[in-house]
């Protein structure tokens, strides 16, 4: 008889484009979410949860820069129906608006938060798996509705930590890009030249004006020395474009007015002027002036479904980008209407506006203003001097936790008390507590305080080292009081 053959063990390794979140980075993330989550709330949206998996059909061909429903998804095939992981948070609300507007209150307003997957090629801060977190109002046609969406994002980015001056929320609408191209010659029934001009014009934050003019007409080389083909407009279209993304104003006013410039007679195009103009009316009686909300043609926002207005969250404060060169921090959110989204499941126009943050990226942003530090303190370790007294730790660690402290017993081998030690070090504990049996019968408790222990170990003098004990010895009466006394001290 052959010898079986060993299975090879398998490889511990993350897939590629894929990521852990460990301890602080989560704790972090559900702090935020929270915060973000209680600004919908007092706006009066709904929290909704979706099915991670979707169909493909379901999904649509909304993906940027792709052209196939099940490319760019992850998508597998069950019962002769493509099934697919969500890749956003708006197609399954198309869906669940369709599947339940008979249940549903009009206009239904809802929040999500969670992951999406891309099947995309990952790189240096792009995830294949990632976080959204979005809130949208579907059965409003009024812009009101967009005008509320904007002032509540500005609000979720100071309930989070990003004060005022530090960021701004630029609105556009793309019915007034429509009219710019009617302008120019490109109708509505030219879609893959109008979708090229769309992703084209949504990068002129990264490649700047003469970058779009030259992606626009004949094409450029790109930063790797590749050559990027051009959409083949004219000079003097692309230059029209250019005028459009550089259109704004010293104040809303101006900018309607070079606005309207642009659009000839487009009745559509005077459209998206009015509504614009409607949505600074009413942000500004709500107190949302210019230095958090502006109206700015170059947001284009490149995904084909938007339909009016369309709005972007700009962090404006410097940092260092991978090539140590200062740039603004940039786009943490977007968003925008899309009327034209339910209608693919009913066959009538549903109208509906909302906007997605970037969960990551505006993490990334408040560890880049330092609100932020990627830590969370440890638990208060109750070290384990006598075996047979377990219970007598385990009731301290309770008594603890019952007044708000996080606090766990030590389950190793406590035989090396050393160990102990390195174990709330390694967990940022801020407190160990110790109790033998002289202890015990004494009725205290030995609280060692690890964080001014580490800092006295660091730089302390033998004098200081003295004066500030980071032992202390207490009542057992007094654990509670004397523990909250040492984290508050290092808060």
């Amino acid at each position: 008889m052959a010898k079986q053959k060993k299975q090879p063990r398998p490889k511990a390794e993350t897939p590629k484009g894929f990521r852990d979140y460990f301890g602080a980075e989560v704790v972090e993330r559900q702090a935020m979410l929270s915060k973000i989550a209680e600004v919908y709330h007092r706006y009066g949206f709904d929290p909704l949860e979706t099915s991670a998996v979707e169909t493909v059909e379901a999904l649509g061909k909304f993906l940027p820069d792709v052209d196939r429903p099940n490319e760019g998804v992850f998508a597998f095939e069950e019962d002769d129906k493509w099934l697919a992981l969500r890749y956003d948070m708006t197609a399954p609300l198309a869906r669940v608006a369709a599947q339940y507007r008979n249940d549903l209150p009009s206009p239904y307003r809802r929040y999500t938060m969670g992951p999406v997957w891309r099947n995309e090629k990952p790189g240096p801060g792009r995830f294949r798996q990632f976080y959204q977190c979005d809130a949208d109002t579907v059965g409003a046609g009024s812009v009101a509705a967009d005008a509320e969406i904007c002032a509540m994002l500005s609000d979720c980015l100071e309930a989070v930590g990003i004060e005022r001056g530090d960021y701004v929320v630029r609105v556009n609408n793309r019915k007034v890009l429509d009219g710019v191209l009617q302008a120019l010659g490109l109708e509505d029934d030219d879609e893959i030249t109008r979708a090229a001009v769309l992703r084209t014009i949504d990068k002129f934050d990264k490649v700047g004006i003469e970058g779009v003019w030259q992606l626009l007409t004949k094409g450029r080389l790109d930063e790797s020395g590749a050559f990027i083909d051009g959409v083949g407009l004219t000079i003097e279209q692309a230059q029209i474009i250019g005028q459009f993304l550089q259109s704004k104003g010293d104040d809303a006013q101006e900018t309607f007015g070079l606005l309207s410039q642009l659009i000839g007679e487009s009745v559509r195009g005077a459209a998206g002027i009015e509504e614009l103009e409607q949505i600074a009316d009413l942000l500004a009686a709500q107190g949302y002036g210019p230095d958090r909300i502006v109206i700015d043609p170059s947001v284009v926002r490149g995904l084909g479904y938007y339909t009016g207005p369309v709005y972007e969250a700009e962090l404006t404060f410097d940092v260092q980008n991978e090539k140590g060169q200062t740039v603004q921090f940039g786009s943490v959110a977007g968003g925008g209407r899309y009327d034209d989204l339910v209608k693919r499941f009913t066959g009538q126009e549903v109208p509906a506006t909302g906007v997605s943050i970037g969960v990551d990226r505006l993490l990334a942003a408040l560890h880049a203003t330092g609100k932020l530090k990627g830590e969370d303190p440890g638990p208060v370790i109750v070290t384990v001097m006598d075996r047979d007294r377990m219970a007598e730790y385990q009731a301290m660690a309770a008594t603890l936790r019952n007044a708000g402290i996080r606090a766990e017993v030590y389950l190793g081998n406590p035989k090396n008390f050393g160990n102990q030690l390195k174990y709330a070090d390694k967990r940022r504990s801020p407190v160990a507590i110790i109790q033998g049996s002289d202890e015990a019968a004494r009725g205290v408790v030995q609280l060692k305080d690890l964080v001014l222990g580490a800092k006295l170990a660091q730089d302390a003098t033998l004098e200081e080292w003295k004066s500030q004990p980071a032992q202390t010895e207490v009542a057992t009466a007094d654990l509670v009081a004397e523990v909250q006394a040492i984290i508050a001290r290092h808060q």
